[in-house]
């Protein structure tokens, strides 16, 4: 018996620059217990365990098919950084910095992004994306780049345009459903078909009144 052929999926590829520092005060902090702390060289379970746990509502497949030794050189080269948002001491989303271009093109790319579901709709999305960003322009590059798929959070398009960036390219891919090929779990059904209302109603990029504080030195 032949093997069954995976589904396929229309995926539509928003891309983003910056080439200007937004000109705003620095990220502000929630209320709480929060810190953003770099993880210097992760190890690959707990890196798999952030992106994982962070993407799989959103089906993000790609590194979840790269092998232990091909995910440990991204992750221990001196220009990926790996950025873990802690609330109350608990890992709850994490930011991701290319800086391979930096030198060559003065480019730095967010590569990576989000939040483990139970902190969604609580303001932590808008406060790790600004101070992803004010820590990439702290390293003096030209662009800051970022892309983002018709299968993340609904409000991701916005939030990164609210944070600065503007579009420049989109396409659309075809891909396998990663549900079929086994790199997720066949139980997952696609959070995006089901956030918009949710994200609406939990106001998660709206403005916060909190303290302002920053420390991109001390995460660095």
């Amino acid at each position: 018996m032949s093997a069954k052929k995976p589904g396929k999926l229309d995926v539509t590829i928003t891309y983003l620059e910056m080439a200007h520092q937004p000109d705003r005060p620095p990220a502000i902090v929630p209320p709480g217990k929060v810190a953003i702390v770099r993880a210097e060289e992760p190890t690959v379970s707990f890196y798999r365990y952030l992106y994982n746990t962070v993407g799989e509502p959103w089906l993000w497949w790609y590194r979840r098919q790269l092998k232990d030794n091909e995910l440990g050189a991204i992750l221990s080269s001196a220009e990926n950084h790996v950025y873990v948002l802690y609330v109350g001491g608990v890992p709850a989303g994490f930011a991701e910095l290319s800086l391979i271009l930096l030198e060559d093109d003065r480019t730095i790319d967010l590569s990576y992004m989000g939040l483990i579901p139970e902190f969604i709709g609580k303001g932590y999305g808008k406060y790790l994306l600004n101070w992803a960003v004010d820590t990439a322009w702290s390293f003096s590059p030209r662009r800051l780049t970022v892309n983002t798929c018709s299968m993340d959070h609904p409000s991701a398009l916005g939030a990164y345009q609210r944070a600065g960036f503007t579009v420049y390219d989109q396409q659309t891919e075809i891909i396998d459903d990663p549900r079929d090929t086994g790199l997720i779990p066949a139980s997952v059904t696609q959070a995006n078909k089901t956030a918009t209302v949710k994200a609406q109603k939990d106001g998660e990029f709206d403005n916060s009144d909190t303290l302002i504080v920053d420390f991109p030195d001390r995460a660095r």
